[in-house]
């Protein structure tokens, strides 16, 4: 098997939000070097301090997960919705009008998002056995979420927020003590569109 990238956890940067909120770990994104404006995909975990409004991202198709934490009640233009289960994403687009409301403290959330006309993602929750194999034309990106994980094929073990991309082509069996999220990203498009105020 082909080992693909190993991405650890101490080796991100944390980013305030402008609004004191929380801070952000960009765990990959692509193109590697891309910036908010101008990713076909991303990847991150936010520590999350205080509720209140989401930044706007047009075009943009996001997944939220909790990962620690109470939870949150988040309101989708005017729909509210409650996402307090831990490693069970939740799916909506990053042009809504979204504001956060923290059920009962601060939290840890995992991140994706996807530029609606370059790319799509799946994000599936693992736990136990599994191989990451992505297809032509995709990324398969490994995050622990709890626990830990071994990379069976190369003998890593990987610690909580510890991530493996893995590009087309590359394979790795892993063997998680916790759970373990697998983002399959598929780039539908070579361009990417900037997002507009």
């Amino acid at each position: 098997m082909t080992a693909g990238r190993l991405l650890r956890a101490r080796d991100r940067a944390a980013t305030p939000w402008r609004n004191g909120g929380g801070v952000t770990r960009e765990i990959a994104a692509g193109p590697a070097d891309a910036g908010l404006d101008d990713f076909v995909w991303r990847v991150s975990l936010a520590d999350v301090a205080a509720g209140g409004p989401f930044s706007a991202f047009p075009g943009v198709d996001r997944v939220i997960t909790v990962v620690d934490g109470p939870g949150m009640q988040l309101t989708v233009d005017g729909a509210p919705h409650l996402v307090d289960a831990r490693f069970a994403p939740f799916r909506f687009p990053g042009d809504a009008v979204t504001d956060c409301r923290l059920l009962g403290g601060p939290l840890v959330d995992f991140n994706v998002m996807t530029r609606r006309t370059a790319a799509t993602a799946e994000v599936r929750m693992v736990r136990g056995p599994f191989e990451a194999a992505p297809p032509a034309g995709a990324v398969a990106l490994v995050v622990v979420l709890n626990g830990t994980a071994v990379d069976t094929g190369s003998g890593r073990t990987l610690e909580r927020f510890d991530a493996v991309l893995y590009e087309a082509g590359e394979t790795g069996a892993h063997r998680v003590d916790g759970v373990a999220a697998v983002v399959t990203v598929t780039e539908t498009s070579t361009e990417t569109e900037t997002a507009r105020d």
